[in-house]
């Protein structure tokens, strides 16, 4: 197995390209260990000493780590863990129900402008972000705020709020004109 790497924006955090499927539907994101009770997959990787945070995308895995651990000495510990992971053919995440990240599906509730923003993270914001080694989450939208949550690579990046300001605020701002600025929510 020829498991790639590639450097995100964020210097502690790792994207690993198993060159199989990661997550058949949605994202998962795992901030502690103990979150990661019904994935096998996560709860391996939090097992190698440093690590801090596991993101699972379609095809990737986004391993944070802490600032004291050195890549060079984590990278063949992840890099073992994710062939473990293939060779025991354990489910990612085990649910009696599939769970996936639903947040920027439409509902009945959804006001126009919800709907629209939500395309538009979907379409235009998602793919750029997932090739960072992230994902941005659908919170709410209250008095003209749109609220996002940053996960995988772009949890605690650097270039986080620029890219939230610069980026995805300008252009929902262009396409939507209800909306007057987004914020991050913290998980």
């Amino acid at each position: 197995m020829f498991i790639q790497t590639e450097q995100t924006p964020n210097p502690q955090t790792l994207k690993f390209l198993p060159g199989k499927v990661v997550m058949d539907e949605g994202t998962a994101f795992f901030q502690k260990s103990e979150d990661a009770h019904n994935s096998p997959f996560a709860k391996r990787l939090f097992d190698v000493d440093g690590v801090e945070g596991v993101f699972f995308g379609s095809d990737f895995i986004t391993i944070t780590k802490n600032s004291s651990t050195d890549w060079q000495v984590m990278k063949p510990l992840v890099l073992g863990s994710i062939m473990d992971h293939y060779n025991s053919n354990e489910e990612t995440i085990i649910t009696n129900k599939k769970e996936e990240n639903i947040s920027l599906r439409t509902s009945e509730d959804d006001t126009e402008t919800v709907k629209q923003i939500k395309e538009l993270l979907d379409t235009r914001v998602r793919p750029a972000v997932a090739m960072d080694g992230g994902d941005i989450i659908y919170d709410s939208f209250k008095d003209g705020i749109v609220y996002l949550h940053m996960q995988g690579a772009c949890s605690g990046c650097p270039s986080s709020t620029a890219t939230l300001k610069m980026g995805i605020e300008n252009m929902l701002k262009h396409y939507v004109p209800e909306v007057q600025e987004v914020r991050p929510v913290d998980a």
